[in-house]
């Protein structure tokens, strides 16, 4: 070409957790049964929908309206319906105008950091979604600056090491929150408000990706960030991928809290909307069913009958490789994810399991970095089937572990998928 047309952060995309697919497959034609553990996605683990929430589909489908445009910022009554469900849990206010619909969170995250100054960065958790990650430092074309999240801590956010951070890199305009956390990770009341306090103080905007909100467990605690905002500007993120569960349907919104508060942040949510009329709008179809569905008397029941069996799997999981002293492990408070870290120090670059000479030519191409926990995620898919994704490369965090899903239907599947892991981990330490 005679110019260049790549954008100089194209080589910051990654996305790890659907990478690892193509190498499990090829590991699936040596004979090896995969078990995917890689991806979030309810429905291909036999999470079906209800049959009452497809019945509303179904009648939804029937209406020659659901065939046509959207208003670009979401339909009206589904707007209102969004509004007034938030306002009736307390804390800030909105109104309809203050939410914008999007094909999914993904699209929703991209418009996010592409509006942004080029200047201007938002730092986010370590381990970090890589949606987020990614598209944050291909935005900025720099490494995605992240603080802590602490795991011998319940993953709670480290406010020391954030508040350095913020002081150290003036160009930090805004935090990202992803509350409960996807890889790992849950924000307390207490932590937000200080967090609140930090954004308020250094004068940045927050955004808190609140996908699994409604998929907390019961005792957590959980309150989304509306209910401490105050007169801080912020956006919080949501949508029906994880909750109903429909990924397929790509629907997800933000809601704006505080735009009167700060031209440059109302500036801000402007560019977006604008940015989202060039696209004209989102799918009709899903945002036409979910007032229906969310009001639906059997709604809030589904969801905690779903939400008992993900923390019952999770306090197996826990229990079943907490045993391991090598390794760190908690239990998780909301969403499906739990996340394995390594001890510094037991990860070798010697370490092997047993795997055929076929598996070992698919794998011998990721192995010899210093990122070891990708090794192991690699062995542990060969030698068993079993597919992770690793912590460094996967979620851009300075820890070596895995994460894997609590989305296994079948309860004693899961639990003998749990066992494999930790056999292979004694195994792999001990090589």
């Amino acid at each position: 070409m005679r110019t260049a047309i790549v954008h100089p952060g194209a080589d910051k995309l990654r996305y790890e957790i659907r990478e690892i697919v193509d190498i499990a497959k090829g590991i699936e034609k040596t004979g090896i049964p995969i078990t995917w553990e890689n991806i979030g996605d309810p429905v291909a683990k036999g999470e079906a929908p209800p049959s009452w929430i497809k019945e509303i589909v179904q009648r939804a489908v029937g209406e020659d309206m659901t065939f046509g445009y959207s208003p670009t910022k979401g339909l009206s009554e589904t707007r209102e319906y969004i509004a007034k469900e938030r306002n009736l849990e307390g804390g800030i206010q909105i109104t309809p105008d203050d939410i914008l619909f999007f094909n999914g969170l993904g699209d929703a995250i991209s418009h996010l950091y592409r509006n942004l100054h080029p200047n201007a960065r938002v730092i986010g958790p370590d381990p970090a979604y890589p949606t987020h990650s990614s598209g944050e430092a291909a935005h900025a074309d720099k490494p995605h600056i992240t603080y802590k999240l602490d795991p011998a801590r319940d993953w709670e956010p480290d406010l020391k090491d954030l508040e350095e951070k913020i002081q150290a890199n003036p160009s930090i305009a805004g935090i990202l929150l992803i509350n409960p956390g996807n890889p790992a990770g849950f924000v307390p009341v207490p932590t937000m408000k200080k967090i609140v306090a930090l954004a308020r103080e250094h004068a940045l905007f927050i955004i808190s990706d609140e996908i699994y909100s409604n998929l907390a467990f019961k005792d957590s605690g959980m309150q989304k960030i509306a209910s401490v905002i105050g007169d801080v500007p912020a956006i919080a993120m949501r949508g029906v991928s994880k909750e109903f569960p429909w990924p397929g349907a790509r629907c997800g919104w933000i809601e704006f809290y505080n735009r009167d508060r700060d031209a440059e942040f109302n500036t801000y949510t402007q560019s977006l909307l604008n940015s989202k009329m060039l696209e004209v709008c989102s799918t009709t179809l899903p945002q036409r069913v979910l007032p229906s569905v969310m009001s639906d008397a059997r709604y809030y029941p589904y969801l905690e009958k779903r939400v008992a069996a993900y923390e019952r799997k999770s306090d197996f999981a826990c229990k079943t490789l907490s045993a391991i002293p090598e390794i760190i492990i908690r239990k998780a408070r909301g969403a499906f994810y739990m996340a394995v870290v390594f001890k510094d120090g037991v990860l070798r670059p010697d370490q092997t399991l047993p795997v055929s000479d076929a598996s070992q030519a698919i794998i011998d191409p990721f192995l010899g970095s210093s990122r070891l926990d990708k090794q192991f995620v690699y062995y542990l898919l060969a030698s068993t089937g079993v597919c992770v994704v690793p912590l460094s490369s996967g979620f851009n965090s300075r820890l070596h572990g895995f994460r894997f899903t609590l989305l296994e239907q079948d309860e004693k599947k899961f639990q003998s998928t749990v066992q494999t892991i930790a056999e292979a981990i004694k195994k792999y330490l001990a090589s």
